[in-house]
């Protein structure tokens, strides 16, 4: 199994690298996460941003892998304790199957990024910064495959 981290966003402050880095260094070998960041569509004067969404959206599905399925991080999708990822990784890592998990940019993932999710997960009803939810991603990833490896870091 292989997750690809698709987020919207390049060039990030080095808190938010070094956070991401943290746990990603923490994963096993067999639970790596790959992290692909995409620039933000042009926002600004006399730009739209659902055309900026749009851009991102066209060029997040161009790196969803041939055959994932895919999970959107959404404001409006379902919440999962750390228990529930836990036992949904176990499932991905069983299904033998490929995984996408969409980060949006400041305005959110494009309906299209939207519409391609198979689940939609919701880290919080807060909305927050795109930046922060790669961290937060990674670092449950990692309390997950604590959880299924009976490693402490999650007690």
């Amino acid at each position: 199994m292989r997750i690809r981290l698709i987020a919207v966003g390049t060039r990030m402050p080095g808190w938010v690298e070094e956070g991401y880095q943290e746990y990603a260094k923490r994963l096993p070998r067999d639970g790596s996460v790959e992290l692909v960041e995409l620039p933000m569509g042009p926002r600004g004067k006399g730009s739209s941003t659902r055309v900026a969404m749009e851009r991102e959206g066209e060029a997040m599905q161009s790196a969803i892998g041939k055959g994932d399925r895919v999970i959107a991080l959404e404001v409006n999708g379902k919440p999962w304790s750390t228990e529930q990822l836990a036992s949904q990784l176990d499932q991905w890592r069983m299904s033998g199957s490929n995984y996408s998990l969409l980060i949006g940019g400041p305005d959110g993932l494009a309906p299209s990024c939207v519409a391609l999710a198979e689940s939609k997960w919701s880290l919080s009803p807060l909305t927050l910064p795109h930046p922060l939810v790669r961290i937060l991603v990674i670092e449950q990833l990692y309390r997950a495959y604590s959880i299924l490896h009976n490693h402490p870091y999650h007690k």
